[in-house]
């Protein structure tokens, strides 16, 4: 990571986590927010890991986050053949 501490481009929080590395040494980082747990990989486009950048209508506040409604729980995955869609 750079000397600075970043921010995260969606909420603006500097809680900010690494979480993994490119294979190759220094090429890339995956960082994510501690607060809303936006992540973003370091070699993205400006509009995705810079806050001056990022899209104002995807932007967070910390009322927003306490707001949110629940986000619903992921199904149980199907077995394999039930379900499926055919071509």
């Amino acid at each position: 990571m750079s000397d600075t501490t970043p921010l995260c481009p969606r909420c603006a929080h500097e809680a900010i986590e690494h979480i993994t590395g490119s294979p190759v040494p220094g090429v890339w980082e995956v960082l994510q927010c501690g607060r809303c747990l936006y992540m973003w990989r370091t070699s993205e486009p400006a509009r995705r890991i810079r806050r001056d950048a990022y899209p104002e209508e995807f932007m967070l506040t910390p009322e927003d986050i306490g707001t949110a409604p629940e986000v619903p729980a992921v199904p149980p995955l199907r077995r394999p053949g039930a379900g499926a869609a055919t071509r």
